[in-house]
């Protein structure tokens, strides 16, 4: 069984003049679907507002949730911010925050959303609106469910504002390995950057992985990894310059399973970025992922049933 986080408000309307695949989330859904009982669904319900502004800058809260974010804001997300994509933003982090909790209890679990790294205190950036990795992974700790957390983030681009939220705390550690030459310029700093150079190859991005992670990992000793499992280093991405293969997406997959287990260490996954034109190719990308992910955890319980 693989718990699988999902609300009908990832599935947003496409605002007016945004080039964002809207219906990736809802392909996802779709094609989990088709999986029947292998899936255990788990919706969530929408994060308080207090808990955002743990994160956030409480103006910037209020200038989403109220769906009036300015100009200069609505530029650096890259598309409107309107009532039902305010509700979304709500909603995402919270997902995410189910399914740690989910991940504390059986192993693994993983969120149909989220991954939305490049949202920083007072703005959205990137596609992303608010951040479900530094929301959740700041109240898992300070609603004392878990003492340290790292956040690993495998997206082809930097996880900048997940870094920059978390900075200097000792409780949230942050790993991320990109596309060193793209998306943000500017880059933040996290615990451990890891920078790669364009077109690198399935060997290489593993080989790299694990030479990095593995001693990460065993230096933060997390009770909980939160996974940004972006599948935006494919190949064919439009906005990656990397060149995993399908097989390669996989073999990262079990290599992150795997550093995992070996720990004892839950983990839970968020989609991330992947983007082109044929958003059900990129829908099934994500969805390998959750299978691969959960396919390697299945065997393995942690804590107590719910």
């Amino acid at each position: 069984m693989i718990h699988v986080v999902h609300h009908p408000a990832y599935v947003s309307p496409a605002p007016a003049r945004s080039t964002y695949r809207w219906g990736k989330n809802g392909l996802i859904r779709d094609l989990l679907l088709e999986e029947g009982t292998r899936i255990a669904w788990h919706q969530p319900e929408a994060m308080p507002r207090h808990w955002l502004e743990a994160v956030h800058d409480p103006d910037y809260v209020a200038e989403v949730l109220e769906a009036r974010v300015p100009p200069e804001k609505t530029r650096r997300i890259g598309f409107p911010v309107t009532p039902p994509v305010a509700l979304r933003a709500q909603m995402v982090p919270a997902g995410t925050w189910v399914a740690a909790h989910l991940a504390l209890l059986h192993g693994f679990a993983a969120n149909t959303a989220g991954g939305s790294h490049h949202a920083l205190a007072a703005t959205g950036a990137g596609y992303c609106v608010f951040n479900d990795l530094a929301l959740a992974a700041v109240r898992l700790v300070e609603e004392g469910t878990v003492a340290r957390i790292a956040i690993v983030d495998c997206d082809v681009h930097q996880g900048d504002g997940t870094a920059a939220l978390t900075a200097g705390r000792s409780d949230i550690a942050t790993y991320s390995i990109h596309a060193e030459k793209n998306f943000p310029v500017r880059k933040a700093r996290s615990t451990l950057d890891v920078g790669l150079p364009d077109g690198v190859d399935d060997d290489g991005y593993l080989d790299t992985l694990a030479t990095t992670l593995a001693p990460f990992l065993d230096d933060v000793a997390p009770d909980l990894i939160l996974y940004q499992a972006g599948v935006d280093p494919f190949v064919g991405d439009r906005l990656g310059r990397l060149s995993l293969s399908l097989d390669g997406l996989a073999r990262r997959e079990r290599l992150i399973a795997d550093l995992a287990i070996r720990r004892g260490v839950p983990l839970a996954s968020t989609v991330g970025g992947g983007y082109g034109d044929d958003a059900l190719a990129i829908a099934r990308r994500h969805v390998d992922a959750i299978l691969t992910l959960g396919t390697a955890f299945a065997p393995i319980r942690t804590g107590t049933p719910s």
